[in-house]
């Protein structure tokens, strides 16, 4: 354990490149109060940045510039939420080696305020993530994993409630159909339900019995696909209570955040922050 929290240390001061998606600013106005949302996804243990000669994205990723992002928006402002979409692990030799433990631990430094599940997150099995996850206290969300015969029972919630300022924000976390994806035996006991109607459900608990202002999710689905497969956009457009999903699992870099209109005719933006660390999700509302 400690040789792992050596190496974090060390980490921090490599790495190079990062850069922050452009930001939208929602209703601004003059002396208003500000919500600041950071958010990454797909992390994959890239520790260091990528090499020099990379063709793609040379000396760029890595945890660095990353963790000086995310401290000098928070130290700049006052209500600054930080959240990740899934698959922190897999990528490079530190989690072959480690197991993930580097990642959580980093995670848990920069203290997230909810994370969720990606498909990489079962590599090892079930057991080895409810085992590690109980390690650390970083909350861990999912709304459409039914998980009570697991591990991960006690360890993974359906949503968390946040205030900052004077709003009341709820978090819940939809993840992604594993069949196909891993060996049946690395999520033994582990049942996917529809993301749409669990969701739904949920998002209605938020609005309804706990009195949300906000409502953000946080997806592993995927932004977009050209098939009947559920993403991050048909789940916008067919739910109702959504302010923001926040996504994973596609590596997607936007531009900007996609708007979608939901069922009641309502905006609800939708974003993904590449992989890697190579781009700090930003979204900034005033309210």
């Amino acid at each position: 354990m400690q040789s792992r929290r050596k190496f974090i240390k060390q980490s921090a001061v490599f790495g190079l490149g990062i850069a922050f998606i452009p930001a939208i600013d929602l209703k601004a106005a003059k002396n208003s109060n500000r919500l600041i949302i950071l958010h990454t996804n797909d992390f994959h243990s890239r520790f260091e940045p990528f090499p020099e000669n990379h063709r793609k994205w040379p000396n760029k990723g890595g945890i660095s510039r990353l963790t000086s992002l995310i401290e000098k928006v928070r130290d700049e402002n006052e209500h600054v939420l930080l959240l990740d979409s899934g698959d922190v692990f897999q990528g490079t030799p530190y989690f072959n080696i480690f197991k993930g433990h580097p990642e959580l631990e980093w995670i848990q430094k920069m203290n997230y305020d909810a994370t969720t599940i990606g498909n990489h997150d079962f590599d090892l099995g079930i057991d080895h993530l409810a085992e590690i996850r109980s390690n650390y206290q970083t909350p861990t969300l999912n709304c459409n994993y039914k998980i009570n015969h697991t591990g991960l029972k006690d360890l993974i919630k359906p949503y968390k409630i946040i205030q900052k300022g004077s709003l009341k924000i709820g978090i819940t976390a939809v993840g992604i159909e594993l069949l196909g994806l891993l060996p049946p035996s690395s999520y033994n006991g582990l049942t996917y339900q529809d993301p749409t109607g669990e969701l739904q459900k949920t998002v209605n608990t938020l609005r309804n019995n706990e009195g949300c202002d906000f409502v953000i999710v946080l997806s592993h689905l995927g932004y977009s696909y050209e098939s009947n497969k559920i993403d991050d956009l048909k789940l916008a457009k067919n739910t109702t209570g959504i302010d923001l999903i926040l996504g994973g699992h596609t590596h997607t870099f936007l531009d900007k955040p996609t708007k979608v209109i939901n069922q009641e005719g309502k905006a609800v933006l939708v974003n993904q922050a590449g992989w890697a660390g190579i781009e700090l999700g930003q979204i900034i509302f005033t309210y």
